[in-house]
């Protein structure tokens, strides 16, 4: 008898969504992580002192949101296995050294109100921008949780309508060229133009101008999810569902090779040894660079292809604080109120000192201008850490490899300590609040997952000719392998990119397919 029916390789939460769907659908399904904890991306630990739970990196789930997976809530994950989510009025907020703050708003009339302090121009501007984006959120949702069609099929349909073409032309422009058709105010301009940021990308990137209508779309219609009790409840409500329909995830299982049948995928072999078999399939987050050395049956010219896709050049540096109390932003809100929001953008003086920023990282360097971001989810989530106590998640963008040839590893803690300063440029109790940190340069990240290489959390770059149903190739766009059946491909490195989209649903579509298993039947009652 075999080990199983589906073998899944990663406990990262798109190979759980994938494994849960299929669970659910009958199928005796076995996940494989290497490390000792689960989830991948979507994790909360204990990283600097005890009883205080850091998500050691995503920490709002903002896509996902509109997924059926949450949206109809199809594997009961909310309703049966206990996934809670809060939503803040306030998703994120733009703040700058002399105090001016822009926060954006689940109501968009509250965010024209604040970009109205700016330029009354551009918070008229603003509202038609977010009809805009509610207009296209439909279309656009409808495309991300499921297999992404042939581009030239897509270009052909976008093509033949006025709107299609608009928002073909909304993807092809850079977020900088579109910042300058739509507002007049520098402040305004780079608070929408660091949205590109977030998505490892420099505003001046040609094909990230869609970005901000889909952000704009998913944080008016949804909002940014908290998740109670830290961003591995997600991972923790998946793998319950899945052990609950028969399945199993095992830990510190190390994946060496998969194996066929001469034809068909038919097992794995872990570093240990063990051999282990499975009658219809595996399911494999394998990035595109490691795929051809884990799969030695992938044919040349597919492993040549996967070897040669872009990572990008802004990897990402993370720092996770235990604090002895809030942070008390310099900054207050027009009400002379405390600042509450879920992501904190601390916005150089110029929007030209941002782009430059990653200007620089294009070249290998270190930014000149800090471009860190900060969450503080206890304020919505206070079972996160002690009473009266907080702890913070900050970002920033660096280079992989230094030029300098220090060690990240010997280096990094000099890098956070410069971030932890820039933020008391922001901040009046930092760094006096801090109790402890611990931090994590692209050499963790890469430790982390092998979907992380050399640091980017969205597996290779997010750029057109990586993108839709040629992400990571077009050999590989559509989650199955050339000249090897029964293998299908999950990650943050395939459609619809990096983040918390609960993408496995789409690999889980396409096996359910190949099995003859009824998909829109898979629900948990």
């Amino acid at each position: 008898m075999s080990d199983a029916d589906i073998i899944v390789i990663g406990a990262g939460h798109n190979g759980l969504v994938a494994a849960a769907y299929l669970a659910v659908g009958g199928k005796r399904v076995l996940v494989l992580e290497r490390n000792e904890w689960l989830g991948g991306g979507v994790v909360s630990r204990e990283l600097t002192e005890p009883g205080f739970l850091h998500d050691q990196h995503s920490m709002s789930h903002i896509f996902i949101q509109g997924n059926p997976l949450l949206l109809n809530d199809d594997l009961g994950l909310k309703r049966k296995y206990g996934l809670q989510y809060v939503f803040p009025e306030v998703p994120m907020m733009s703040v700058w050294e002399d105090g001016t703050t822009l926060p954006l708003h689940r109501d968009p009339a509250k965010s024209a109100e604040a970009i109205a302090r700016f330029s009354q121009k551009d918070a008229e501007t603003f509202l038609t921008m977010s009809q805009q984006a509610a207009q296209w959120l439909p279309m656009i949702q409808a495309g991300l949780y499921s297999p992404p069609m042939p581009l030239g099929a897509q270009a052909a349909m976008m093509d033949q309508s006025g709107e299609g073409q608009e928002i073909m032309r909304t993807m092809a422009v850079s977020t900088f060229d579109l910042m300058e058709e739509l507002f007049e105010h520098d402040k305004v301009k780079a608070h929408f133009g660091r949205v590109a940021g977030e998505n490892l990308v420099s505003p001046d990137e040609k094909a990230t101008g869609i970005g901000a209508y889909v952000f704009l779309g998913f944080l008016e219609k949804f909002g940014f999810g908290v998740p109670v009790g830290g961003s591995g409840s997600l991972t923790n409500a998946l793998v319950a569902c899945i052990e609950d329909h028969g399945g199993a995830v095992r830990s510190g299982c190390e994946v060496r090779e998969v194996f066929t049948d001469g034809a068909r995928a038919s097992g794995v072999v872990l570093d240990s040894g063990e051999r282990l078999t499975c009658t219809d399939g595996v399911i494999g987050a394998l990035h595109p660079h490691i795929l051809p050395d884990v799969v030695p049956s992938l044919p040349a010219e597919v492993a040549r292809k996967a070897k040669r896709t872009h990572i990008t050049d802004a990897a990402c540096f993370t720092v996770h604080a235990a604090l002895d109390a809030p942070l008390q932003f310099k900054a207050k809100n027009a009400d002379g109120s405390a600042l509450s929001a879920v992501m904190y953008e601390l916005m150089p003086a110029s929007y030209e000192d941002m782009r430059r920023a990653f200007d620089e990282l294009r070249y290998g360097n270190f930014s000149p201008t800090p471009l860190v971001g900060v969450g503080q989810l206890p304020q919505h989530d206070p079972s996160r850490c002690p009473e009266g106590k907080s702890i913070f998640h900050a970002w920033d963008y660096v280079p992989y490899q230094r030029k300098d040839g220090r060690d990240w590893d010997e280096a990094k803690g000099e890098f956070a300590e410069t971030m932890i300063a820039q933020m008391g440029n922001y901040i009046e109790n930092v760094p006096e609040a801090v109790l402890s940190y611990h931090c994590d340069s692209p050499v963790d990240m890469e430790r982390t997952s092998p979907s992380f290489l050399r640091g980017d959390l969205h597996g290779i770059a997010t750029t057109t000719y990586q993108s839709g149903r040629h992400r990571p190739t077009p050999d590989l766009g559509g989650y199955t392998v050339p000249g090897v059946e029964r293998l299908y491909l999950v990650g943050p490195f395939q459609h619809p990119g990096g983040g918390v989209f609960g993408a496995g649903r789409a690999t889980a579509m396409v096996m359910a397919e190949d099995l003859g298993i009824d998909f829109d039947g898979i629900a948990v009652a």
